[in-house]
C-alpha cells in the first residue's frame, strides 16, 4: 500500500483590514498540514458524511492501488464501535527506510507531507487511482488520532499520528496520553514472507460535522463496484458498531445489532458488473471492446540535479468497455480511472459516445436500414436500452480536482474512440449467424428510437397550448377551463362518457377541466412507443396535457397543475387507474414525482337520516364497508334514526351532480390520494410484475396471494 501526502507552504490572507493597512504581516502562512485543517473542502469536498467516506476511500484506494499492481488480493475494512475505522491489505507494505531528502521514514513521509507518495512516475504504479499524493495525509489531518502499521523486512513498524504529529499513544482512543518524540518504531518480528499495512483513523469531531457518519449500504456499494473492476480481488467489510452500546444504521430503536459481515469478489471482471447493472432483458450478449493506444505529453520531471524541466513523455492507455443493449429505454453508463469512478464523466465518455453514435450511424448506411430521406440517429437514440462499464487505465491521468469526478485527459477520447469504432463495427458487421442476428436486433433498436423520438417530437409541436388566434388541436371531447393559471387548474380524468355528464355539471369549469375515456385504456407496459401514440386514448392523454411524454417530456409545459384519476370505486376502477399509472410512470414520470398526479376518492356507501337535528348534515357518506358498520354503530349508540335503504353506489353514473361535487371534486369537501414514488427501483420492479410481458411471475403472485384476499371486498 502506498500514499498520498504534503508539503508547499499555502498562503492565506486574515484580518479584516483593508486599503492601504493590507501589508505583509496580513498573511498566514500554513506549514505542512495545517491548510488541510483550515480548508479541508478544498481536499475532501465537504466535512460531512460525504467527506467522511471520502477519507475512508482514500485510504481503500491506496490498497486496491496494491491490487491493481498485482500485489494485494485481499483488504479487510472494519467499522469499530468507537467511530473508528481500520483498513488492512496484504500488499507490500508502505516503505519503512528513511526518505534521503527529508530524514524521515517512507511512513512518516507518506502520512504527513502533502504531494508525497509513489505514484508520481518513479516506477512504482504503472497506473492508479491516487495520483495527487495528499489522500493519506489528509485523512491524517483530518483525524483526531491515526495508527500505521507495516509488516515488511521481516518485522512489524509501527507508529502513531495526532492531527497529522507523529508520535505514540500509551493507550487505545483518541484521547489517551500521547508522545511526540517517538517516530516508527520495530514492534515485532514476523515472516519475511508476510507484508501488507494496516491503518486505523479516528476521524477528528472538530473537523466534521457532529451528524456525519459512515454509511455502510454506500460502503457495500463502492466495495462491491471495486471487486467487480478488480477481477481476484477479495474485499471483506465488517461492521461492529452494533458492540458495545454503538447501533449500526439498519438496526431497530434500543436494540444492540450484531456485527454484519459482507464478502464481495467477482472474477467475471466488467462483463460481470454490466449484467449487474442492466435493468432489463437483453438483446444481445454483453460486449468486451479491448485495446490501447499511445500520446505523449509535457510533464515536468525532475532531473539529476533537483530541477523540475519540461519533458515530453510517452503514455500508454489502456482501453476495456464493457457494454450490452436491453430492451428497455433508459441508458446507464459507468465510467472508471484505474479503478476510480468519474460519475461525471470526461474525455474517456465523450470519445466513446460520440464514437458508438458514429459507427451505428456508419452500419446503418451501410446496411440500408436508414432510408435516404431519414437523417442520422443523435446519440441518445444509439444509447437507449445500453447498459456500458467503461474504463481506462494510464499512468498519471489529469483529474478535475482531488475528488476525480471528470477525467481532463484529452488523448482519451482519441484512443477511446478508435478502440470502440474498431471493436463495434467488427461486432455490428459480423458475420457468424448469432452475432449477426444480434447487431441485426441492436441497428433496428437504434432506428426505431429515432423514429419514436421524432415522432414524439411531431406530437408535441401539435399539442400544444394554442393562443386565441390559432386553431385549437386539443380532443373534441375534452370539456376544458377557463383558467391558464397552471398552478390552479385540474384535469380530471373521467371513466366513461356516463360519468362524464354528471362531471361536467359538478365540476367548477373555472379551473377544473374534464377528459372522458372510453373502457380500458393500452397497456402500455406491455407495447412499444409506437403503439403508445396510436392508441387514440392514451394520445388525447398526453396531447391533453400537453408536456410531450418519455425523454422529450417537459414539465414545465405541462397545462394543469394537478391530473386526478376520476374512476369507479370497485375492481374494474382500479385496473383502468392501475393502466394511467403505468402510462404516467413510464411516459410522463416526472408528474409523479413532482406530487402532482392524484386519485380522487368517491364514496361507496351513502345514509340518509331519517329526522336530522338542526345544522346536521342529511346525508352521511362512508367510504369503505368498515367505515359504514363503525358510522351505522355510532348512529345507533347516538339514538339518531336513519332510513334502512342504504343506498351502496356501483358507479360515478348513479350519483347526481350534487352528490358528485360535494364528495369527489369540491375541494373544500373531497378527499384526494396524492399517487408518489417512494423507491423508484421498486416501483420499477412492480410495474413489471404486474403489467409487463412476463406472465409465469404475474401468475405465481397471484396464486401465492390469493390466500390474503378477503372475498367479502370482491363486487360481484
Amino acid at each position: 500500500m502506498t500514499a498520498d501526502t504534503s508539503v508547499p507552504s499555502t498562503a492565506l490572507l486574515t484580518g479584516t483590514d483593508t486599503g492601504s493597512n493590507y501589508t505583509a504581516r496580513h498573511l498566514l502562512v500554513l506549514e505542512g498540514l495545517e491548510a488541510v485543517r483550515k480548508r479541508p473542502g478544498m481536499y475532501i469536498g465537504s466535512t460531512d458524511s460525504r467527506g467522511l467516506m471520502h477519507c475512508l476511500w482514500e485510504i481503500i484506494d491506496n490498497s486496491v492501488d496494491e491490487a491493481l499492481g498485482g500485489h494485494c488480493d485481499h483488504i479487510d475494512v472494519i467499522l469499530h464501535a468507537d467511530g473508528s475505522v481500520d483498513v488492512r491489505d496484504n500488499g507490500r507494505g508502505i516503505p519503512v527506510d528513511v526518505e534521503p531528502k527529508t530524514g524521515l521514514s517512507g511512513v512518516e513521509v507518506v502520512m504527513t507531507k502533502l504531494h508525497a507518495g509513489g505514484k508520481f512516475g518513479g516506477g512504482s504504479y504503472a497506473a492508479s487511482g491516487g495520483l495527487h499524493g495528499v489522500g493519506a495525509s489528509v485523512v491524517n489531518a483530518l483525524s483526531a488520532r491515526l495508527d500505521v502499521e507495516v509488516d515488511r523486512d521481516g518485522a512489524t513498524h509501527a507508529i502513531a499520528f495526532r492531527r497529522g504529529t507523529p508520535g505514540s499513544f500509551a493507550d487505545t482512543g483518541p484521547d489517551a496520553p500521547f508522545d511526540d518524540s517517538s517516530g516508527l518504531r520495530r514492534i515485532k518480528k514476523v515472516p519475511k514472507s508476510r507484508t501488507g499495512t494496516r491503518v486505523r483513523f479516528w476521524p477528528d469531531r472538530k473537523i466534521f460535522l457532529k451528524d456525519a457518519r459512515l454509511s455502510l449500504a454506500e460502503l457495500h456499494a463502492r466495495a462491491r463496484q471495486t471487486a467487480f473492476l478488480v477481477p481476484g480481488l477479495t474485499i471483506v467489510v465488517r461492521d461492529e458498531r452494533g458492540i458495545e452500546g454503538g447501533l449500526r444504521e439498519d438496526a431497530g430503536a434500543g436494540t444492540e445489532a450484531a456485527p454484519s459481515e459482507e464478502t464481495f469478489r467477482y472474477d467475471g471482471g466488467i462483463s460481470e458488473f454490466c449484467e449487474f447493472l442492466a435493468p432489463d432483458k437483453p438483446i444481445c450478449d454483453v460486449l468486451r471492446l479491448r485495446g490501447e493506444g499511445t500520446f505523449k505529453e509535457t510533464v515536468p520531471v525532475l532531473d539529476s540535479r533537483g530541477h523540475m524541466t519540461p519533458t515530453e513523455v510517452k503514455r500508454d492507455l489502456q482501453v476495456d468497455v464493457a457494454l450490452r443493449w436491453g430492451t428497455g429505454y433508459d441508458t446507464t453508463v459507468r465510467s472508471f480511472v484505474n479503478i476510480i469512478a468519474t460519475p461525471k464523466g470526461g474525455t474517456h465518455v465523450s470519445g466513446f459516445e460520440r464514437a458508438l453514435t458514429r459507427t451505428v450511424n456508419e452500419v446503418l448506411r451501410s446496411a440500408k436500414l436508414l432510408r435516404v430521406a431519414e437523417d442520422d440517429i443523435v446519440k441518445d437514440d444509439a444509447l437507449e436500452g445500453l447498459t456500458a462499464v467503461v474504463t481506462v487505465r494510464l499512468a498519471e491521468p489529469q483529474f478535475e480536482g482531488q475528488t476525480k469526478e471528470v477525467l481532463g485527459t484529452s488523448a482519451a477520447a482519441r484512443i477511446v474512440g478508435q478502440v470502440v469504432a474498431r471493436e463495434l463495427k467488427e461486432f455490428l458487421t459480423s458475420t457468424k449467424r448469432d452475432a449477426k442476428a444480434q447487431s441485426r436486433a441492436v441497428l433496428e433498436k437504434a432506428v426505431a428510437a429515432a423514429r419514436t423520438r421524432i415522432a414524439a417530437r411531431q406530437h408535441k409541436e401539435a399539442q400544444r397550448r394554442k393562443t386565441a388566434l390559432e386553431s385549437s388541436s386539443l380532443p373534441a371531447k375534452l370539456a376544458d377551463c377557463r383558467s391558464d393559471d397552471v398552478d390552479r387548474t385540474e384535469l380530471f380524468i373521467v371513466e366513461g362518457d356516463s360519468a362524464l355528464g354528471t362531471a361536467k355539471l359538478a365540476r367548477n369549469s373555472e379551473f377544473q377541466a374534464l377528459l372522458p375515456i372510453r373502457g380500458k385504456i393500452l397497456n402500455v407496459q406491455k407495447s412499444s412507443v409506437s403503439d403508445m401514440l396510436k392508441n387514440a386514448e392514451c394520445g388525447a392523454i398526453i396531447q391533453v396535457i400537453g408536456a410531450g411524454s418519455g425523454r422529450t417530456f417537459d414539465i414545465d409545459q405541462a397545462r394543469y397543475g394537478k391530473v386526478i384519476f376520476l374512476a369507479d370505486a370497485d375492481v374494474d376502477g382500479a385496473h383502468i387507474r392501475c393502466l394511467l399509472l403505468t402510462l404516467f410512470q413510464r411516459y410522463m414520470r416526472p408528474m409523479v414525482e413532482q406530487g402532482r398526479v392524484f386519485s380522487a376518492v368517491p364514496p361507496l356507501h351513502r345514509i340518509e337520516l331519517s329526522s336530522p337535528r338542526r345544522g346536521q348534515e342529511k346525508y352521511i357518506y362512508t367510504y369503505s364497508d368498515n367505515e359504514l358498520r363503525e358510522r351505522l354503530l355510532d348512529l345507533e349508540q347516538r339514538g339518531i334514526r336513519y332510513k334502512e335503504s342504504i343506498q351502496r353506489y356501483k358507479g360515478l353514473g348513479e350519483m347526481d351532480a350534487d352528490q358528485l361535487a360535494e364528495t369527489t371534486m369540491d375541494p373544500r369537501h373531497r378527499t384526494l390520494r396524492r399517487i408518489t414514488i417512494g423507491d423508484l427501483e421498486a416501483a420499477e420492479q412492480v410495474f413489471s410484475l404486474l403489467m409487463g410481458n412476463e406472465v409465469a411471475p404475474r401468475r405465481e403472485f397471484i396464486a401465492s396471494s390469493a390466500a390474503t384476499l378477503d372475498r367479502a371486498r370482491i363486487d360481484v
